[in-house]
């Protein structure tokens, strides 16, 4: 992948599920060991499983589907910015960050990377994610897209503020990122989701390039 960063989960039923959610099935209809003309496999999945984008349609009536989202807010320059020991990512800890004036993307690399470095397959109720005041402060400093390490931008045990905060405002979410090997500073993101017609969510592949002169990217 020379200087490319695959941030990209790969999709398979070992991925921890939503509760709730139908999951992912993949599975092999016809083969060529069996007989068939040819090798070729079915797949049922949750749009929001895995990496993935959320549209402001996910929370917002009328807002905008999947397909319609610029791609210009997915493909650019990116921070990355580390929080460790960090329970709740707050305004207050963003505000640490003395980002760049031009951040218009930006990545946040917790401690729920290290579920995936653990192959921990099981959901995790107690993952890291933004606060209410966070997401405001997204917005108030222009970010045209946040993403995180797992598989919600907000707490699972919080109510839907956070999504509604940043989808209301265009701000493009996403999650299910596997930031485990990706030190804080900025790069290229390329994140294409599935052009899935009026959904309000689709799979993605993300990848990060290195920037030439990377600057510091930490948190706390």
């Amino acid at each position: 992948m020379g200087n490319f960063i695959d941030i990209t989960l790969p999709l398979s039923s070992d991925l921890p599920v939503w509760p709730g959610s139908t999951g992912f099935n993949l599975r092999q209809t016809q083969s060529l060991g069996a007989g068939d003309l040819v090798n070729e496999t079915r797949l049922e999945t949750d749009v929001h499983f895995g990496t993935h984008i959320d549209a402001p349609l996910h929370f917002i009536e009328n807002g905008c589907p999947v397909d319609r989202l610029p791609l210009g807010g997915m493909i650019g320059p990116a921070v990355v910015a580390c929080f460790p020991n960090c329970p709740a990512v707050t305004a207050a800890e963003l505000e640490t960050l003395e980002l760049p004036d031009e951040t218009r993307r930006l990545l946040l690399h917790t401690d729920n990377s290290r579920l995936w470095a653990h192959g921990k397959k099981s959901f995790c109720r107690n993952f890291v994610a933004l606060t209410e005041d966070a997401a405001q402060w997204v917005v108030d400093h222009g970010i045209d897209l946040i993403g995180i390490d797992y598989l919600s931008i907000q707490k699972f045990s919080d109510g839907s503020d956070v999504h509604r905060i940043l989808l209301e405002n265009n701000t493009i979410v996403l999650e299910g990122l596997n930031l485990n090997a990706v030190e804080a500073g900025i790069y290229e993101l390329i994140c294409l989701p599935l052009r899935l017609v009026g959904a309000e969510g689709a799979p993605a592949r993300a990848v990060l390039r290195k920037a030439s002169n990377q600057k510091s990217g930490g948190g706390s």
